[in-house]
């Protein structure tokens, strides 16, 4: 069953898939972004791209997370607590 949300995956992002490439390497760096994503082999070094929905179904762990991630975290959290005053002055 799929989540609501789509998963949070920003550039640099280091990802173990649950099948081996046929180097025999698990882990891989996320290096393109959109509805497809880029990965690319820490064994072998070889690019491919998986739809965003296929990457979801495989992925086993987040073995590091990018720089980006903690900037985006900080940007979610602070626009979530600085919600304006919804109060109607007259």
């Amino acid at each position: 069953m799929r989540s609501s949300e789509p998963l949070q995956v920003v550039i640099g992002d280091v990802v173990r898939l649950r099948k081996p490439h046929p180097c025999g390497s698990h882990d891989w760096t996320v290096v393109r972004l959109g509805a497809d994503i880029g990965l690319r082999c820490h064994g072998c070094g070889r690019k491919v791209l998986l739809p965003r929905r296929d990457l979801e179904k495989r992925l086993k762990s987040f073995l590091s997370r990018g720089p980006a991630f903690a900037a985006a975290e900080e940007a979610l959290a602070g626009a979530l607590t600085e919600q304006p005053d919804e109060t109607v002055q007259s």
